[in-house]
């Protein structure tokens, strides 16, 4: 272990006055601790003194070339006794209200150093050279300690633990792979010399007290789960592998399984995926992320991932339903950053940072299809949208159900299309969801385009210059087709807006939650897309498009744009062919699935009568739209005729039974 230097300073006028006695106590470098996406690293300092430290102005930087990377602010003080955490998060950040410090640098989990400095810059108060740090495991002094290890449990603003390790202990290896077998299998385990191995089946962490692993292995008569986890002397225990073992189960799918504590799934006062005890405030509704393992087996059985990650509770109104939507990340505090594998049929990456398995509770009328086929017909207009692939779940090995796998939006997702790489970069993409309010700001800023749309709303886009700052700024494509696509579809959850921009780049649109697609053949979403500057905003900003369609040109071209999105994505052969496969996929998993969920209102019977419809509506309503077009929009038969005269003549032929 390396060296590490600790300097108190006592004098009067720098930093400390009195008798205050600062020390470094805990530090996190590599945090598995998830709020809202966010796991920051953080520092721990600790006044062992007797009086209170005035930190006001002195610096705490991880860089001996630059001492005054960061400043406390003035009027901070930490009394005797007492802890201060300093969140590291590599950003300029201001104070949060509760008195939550926020440095802009970083801890290296290689190993790094760090100082504490006087207001002068110069003087160094206190300076640590950290270790390679363990992914979600602290490092520090213990209580009544003298010498600086590794702690099995964080303590974060608390005292610390009295025990403080060396070293960790290394990862048992499963030799049985998890899997899908047809009888009764035994797991077989391996670990070091010295080392013991305790595990779990229902899902838990290993701890102490679990049971020791026996001689002869773990025998699986049936689905279950594995957790096991290496204890040694003087070591901090290892991080948990898992393994989910199939016993003659049917996979007609792909599946997902998720194993982790029921503390975090189901349990009352800290379950992600319950109601819990307050009825005003969920537990699912509290973006609480915490960790599982997370396998996925593929067609052929063969598993892709087998990895520690985190997963919440995901989605807006569904989170009600007692099948949740779950997302899961990849998180390099317990394993490796990416999920690295493509399960999507229309899409070449090699990896994912994250993965939505979406209940599909919410499909309007039930079909549990809508959205990833209606979704699937935006593939030829070069425009973002969520690819899909049915799957089943398994939650410690118990049947979860029909899920659809989906790509999560965020700023990985949109990075991938756009072929952005500089973490700098993704870490400022911006994405605003409905009218770009605060309250619906996902990531960056949403100052640019509020402006861009108050713009909108006063200027003349007839004016040269005018309309030249919107196309410097808006990606007009963009938002033409995505405007079509709705109308086209008739969505009527028309608030599902989103827009995004990756630095240096324009405003464009993506399409997500299409469920309540194809459900009549009334004009809505019509008259909130297409309506006066002016007019009230509902649930997004409309200025945009409307101040374009004043100007004749951009009217011309979006009206074109129209007649292309027609042609190219709602032609009935092509559409059909999207229906089929998912409809074979969901019949087929649909009599297992209602048999875990049961619903007294959907049946195989409704599902059929639901598919029927919203197919009808698939066809027919391309062929209609046209003309409601032509009445909201005034347009004289001239225009049609100019602009949807020989997709209309298409659509009449190929869309007709």
């Amino acid at each position: 272990m390396k060296k590490f230097l600790f300097f108190l300073c006592l004098m009067t006028g720098l930093c400390l006055t009195g008798r205050a006695e600062i020390m470094l106590s805990e530090v996190m470098a590599s945090n598995g601790v998830y709020k809202n996406g966010e796991a920051y690293d953080w520092v721990e300092l600790y006044n062992a003194g007797s009086e209170t430290a005035d930190l006001s102005g002195c610096f705490l930087s991880d860089s001996g070339k630059n001492l005054t990377k960061w400043a406390f602010p003035e009027g901070t003080k930490l009394k005797a006794g007492a802890y201060l955490l300093v969140y590291c998060t590599g950003e300029d950040m201001s104070p949060g209200k509760d008195g939550t410090y926020y440095a802009n640098f970083k801890i290296s989990a290689s190993g790094d150093d760090l100082t504490l400095t006087a207001p002068d810059g110069r003087s160094v108060l206190l300076a640590a050279e950290i270790p390679p740090q363990y992914g979600n495991v602290s490092w520090g002094l213990p209580d009544g300690g003298n010498a600086y290890g590794y702690f099995a449990e964080a303590t974060p603003g608390k005292k610390n633990v009295n025990t403080a390790y060396p070293a960790r202990a290394d990862l048992p290896v499963i030799l049985t792979a998890g899997g899908f077998y047809d009888g009764p299998v035994t797991a077989v385990c391996q670990a070091a010399p010295g080392i013991t191995l305790r595990y779990t089946l229902d899902g838990s962490t290993p701890d102490e007290k679990s049971k020791a692993w026996p001689e002869g292995g773990v025998n699986f008569e049936k689905t279950g789960v594995l957790r096991v986890r290496a204890f040694g002397e003087n070591l901090v225990p290892s991080e948990t592998v898992s393994a989910t073992y199939f016993i003659g189960e049917e996979r007609p799918v792909s599946v997902i399984s998720l194993i982790s504590d029921e503390k975090y799934l189901f349990d009352k006062k800290t379950g992600a995926l319950v109601k819990g005890n307050n009825a005003d405030y969920p537990n699912y509704e509290r973006e609480w992320e915490y960790p599982a393992n997370i396998e996925y087996f593929n067609l052929d059985g063969v598993c892709e991932i087998n990895q520690l990650g985190t997963f919440t509770a995901a989605g807006h109104s569904a989170r009600q339903n007692a099948q949740k939507s779950i997302a899961v990340y990849a998180r390099k505090a317990y394993g490796p950053e990416r999920f690295n594998f493509n399960p999507f049929p229309n899409r070449d990456y090699d990896s994912y940072k994250s993965l939505l398995l979406r209940s599909a509770n919410s499909d309007a009328f039930s079909t549990r299809l809508r959205d990833p086929v209606i979704s699937s017909l935006a593939a030829p207009l070069n425009i973002l949208y969520q690819d899909a692939l049915a799957i089943q779940v398994y939650i410690n090995g118990e049947y979860w159900g029909h899920y659809n796998l989906r790509e999560k939006i965020n700023k990985y997702f949109i990075a991938q299309w756009e072929g952005v790489t500089d973490e700098d970069a993704i870490d400022h993409i911006d994405i605003l969801a409905r009218t770009g309010r605060d309250e619906f700001l996902q990531n960056g800023d949403n100052t640019d385009w509020l402006a861009l749309c108050d713009f909108c709303k006063t200027a003349d886009l007839n004016v040269p210059e005018n309309l030249q700052r919107v196309q410097d700024e808006l990606d007009i494509d963009s938002l033409f087709t995505h405007a079509a696509f709705e109308i086209i579809i008739g969505n009527g959850d028309f608030t599902n807006v989103r827009v995004y921009r990756v630095p240096g780049g324009k405003w464009k649109y993506l399409l997500f939650d299409v469920e309540a697609g194809f459900l009549s053949l009334d004009k809505t979403p019509m008259e909130y897309y297409i309506k006066k500057v002016t007019d009230k905003i509902n649930g997004f900003r409309h200025e945009p498009l409307a101040a374009l369609l004043n100007v004749p040109e951009m009217k011309a071209r979006f009206l074109t744009r129209f007649a292309e999105v027609l042609e190219l994505s709602f032609q009935w052969p092509d559409v059909e062919k999207a229906f089929a496969p998912w409809e074979e996929v969901v019949g087929q998993l649909l009599p297992r699935h209602l048999e875990r969920w049961k619903s007294k209102n959907f049946t195989e019977k409704a599902w059929r009568q639901n598919v029927d419809a919203v197919k009808y509506y698939a066809r027919v309503r391309p062929m209609k739209i046209v003309g409601l077009l032509q009445k909201h929009m005034k347009l004289t038969d001239a225009e049609v005729e100019t602009y949807f005269g020989a997709v209309q003549a298409l659509l009449e032929t190929v869309n007709q039974k």
